[in-house]
């Protein structure tokens, strides 16, 4: 398969922050970081997809966060603060954040790293110049000002709150952030050495030839800073903050129940009065963080599926209409991409035509068969961002190694036929050669980007697997790796591909 060289062939590597080797029990912005941008580089990979860093609570997922906005305080590096003097030997000295080097230990985040912090804070020069335009500016104070609150309360979600501050009353909460104006101020200061630590990461992986792409949940939790704050402006909550819908997805091939996700979901009539400006503010403000964002859960844009609350399962539940392409109006066209899997019809479709926006491609949904499965390496557009498999599926040596019988010839039979039609090797002797002929035909498809996670680079199984969808045990969001993994040869193999597919 001949292709022209273009400068907009790019590949690129799935790779979510905490999950990165460090000393802190969790992947950060220090050490671990500059070395994988370094390895990525040396792979000949533009792009970094690191996933949400927002800052995480119950179940651990970045997607369930308590703040659309706020910056994962857990993935600071201290090797840093110790460089700035915010920090010394004897203040971690003894500390144990984890007992499993491959496992992020949730808790411990929680227990030990705000404090630590706090002795940071201490230190910290709060009289300088750029720390005070900070303040004044107001940068991160709702989700400080939130932060705050959940502590005063025990972290109780913000329905169990004394009233007058459930409700936000103005008087309560005035009289809140003067006497916990330290409290506050210290989970600003969380925020300011986080964005400190990433602008410089950024830098460097654009030196490098890198950009950074990150991903926008569409939706927020139950108990957020939104839903206190702007529940009247923003969800379709009551006048107590109760919901009477949930958000999810219905029963299809992959989930008999469908998927019951519990966020809250939009009041897109209310959100119309003012142009959609949080929404749109929110994208900009994304667009700073990173090079490229990919929106979550774009046919949620078009029509969205909601549950009553008290169900069960998603088997109850049905279509709204979202706001269409009137929230992309005068919008940036440009690096986004919207994640459009799931069931998408002539509406979504159209959407996505009028945005202009790259959609997603995964090539593990491709091996039914079906000869005009979209998902098909050979029938992809250009215009596309194509994974071997995203956050939510198994690793990809699990899913080929799940395959037996009647599946596990289709599979192979497809496989055979896409590395025939592709003029690509199809080897099939290890499960390692699968694994590689898959990520083969990846690179060399029309799509403009593709993405590998690193667990498939690496041939992994399912120890390694990032996230499971509807479940909040087992693992999800806590495989690490070791430096050890980040091995020249997959680095040399990928540079290959690279260089044969003209990437």
């Amino acid at each position: 398969m001949s292709l022209k060289r273009s400068k907009t062939r790019e590949a690129g590597v799935l790779m979510p922050v905490s999950s990165l080797p460090s000393d802190c029990g969790i992947g950060t912005l220090g050490k671990g970081a500059y070395a994988f941008v370094d390895w990525l580089e040396s792979a000949g990979m533009k792009i970094w997809q690191v996933l949400p860093l927002l800052p995480t609570s119950y179940g651990d997922s970045p997607y369930q966060s308590y703040a659309s906005d706020a910056l994962n305080y857990y993935l600071i590096d201290f090797s840093f603060l110790k460089k700035d003097g915010l920090l010394t030997d004897e203040d971690l000295q003894g500390v144990c954040f984890c007992e499993d080097v491959r496992r992020v230990d949730y808790g411990k985040q929680y227990e030990l790293k705000a404090r630590i912090l706090k002795k940071a804070f201490a230190r910290f020069d709060r009289k300088n110049a750029d720390w005070q335009t900070f303040l004044k500016k107001g940068f991160y104070y709702d989700f400080a000002l939130f932060k705050s609150l959940k502590k005063h309360f025990g972290d109780a979600s913000w329905v169990d709150w004394d009233e007058p501050y459930k409700n936000a009353d103005e008087a309560t909460i005035a009289a809140f952030e003067r006497s916990h104006a330290e409290e506050i101020e210290f989970w600003q200061f969380t925020q300011y050495i986080f964005l400190k630590q990433w602008k410089k990461l950024k830098a460097y992986a654009h030196k490098k030839g890198v950009r950074i792409l990150g991903d926008m949940p569409i939706y927020v939790a139950y108990d957020s800073l939104e839903t206190w704050k702007y529940r009247r402006k923003l969800f379709l909550l009551d006048s107590e903050g109760n919901p009477s819908l949930k958000a999810g997805v219905p029963p299809d091939a992959f989930s008999k129940d469908g998927q019951l996700w519990g966020n809250p979901v939009y009041d897109w009539e209310k959100l119309k009065e003012d142009g959609y400006r949080w929404w749109k503010d929110r994208i900009s403000y994304a667009l700073q963080l990173f090079d490229i964002v990919r929106i979550d859960h774009f046919r949620g844009f078009d029509r969205f599926f909601a549950i009553p609350f008290d169900s069960d399962t998603a088997k109850e539940g049905e279509w709204i209409q979202g706001p269409g392409i009137a929230l992309f109006k005068g919008l940036e066209k440009k690096n986004i991409v919207a994640e459009d899997l799931g069931i998408i019809d002539d509406s979504v479709r159209e959407l996505m035509k009028k945005t202009g926006y790259p959609g997603m491609k995964v090539l593990m949904f491709a091996f039914d068969g079906n000869e005009e499965n979209e998902h098909l390496p050979s029938l992809y557009p250009q215009n596309c961002v194509a994974y071997t498999g995203t956050h939510d599926n198994e690793p990809l040596s699990a899913f080929i190694q799940a395959k037996e019988g009647a599946e596990r010839k289709v599979f192979e039979e497809a496989l055979e036929g896409q590395c025939i039609l592709m003029d690509t090797p199809y080897i099939v002797e290890t499960i390692e050669d699968e694994c590689q002929s898959v990520i083969e035909l990846l690179f060399a498809s029309r799509a403009n980007t593709v993405i590998v996670p690193m667990h498939d680079v690496l041939c992994l199984g399912e120890e390694a697997r990032i996230n499971a969808p509807s479940t909040v045990s087992g693992g999800n969001w806590t495989y690490r790796y070791e430096e050890s993994d980040f091995r020249r040869r997959k680095a040399a193999w990928l540079k290959t591909l690279c260089e044969t597919y003209n990437r």
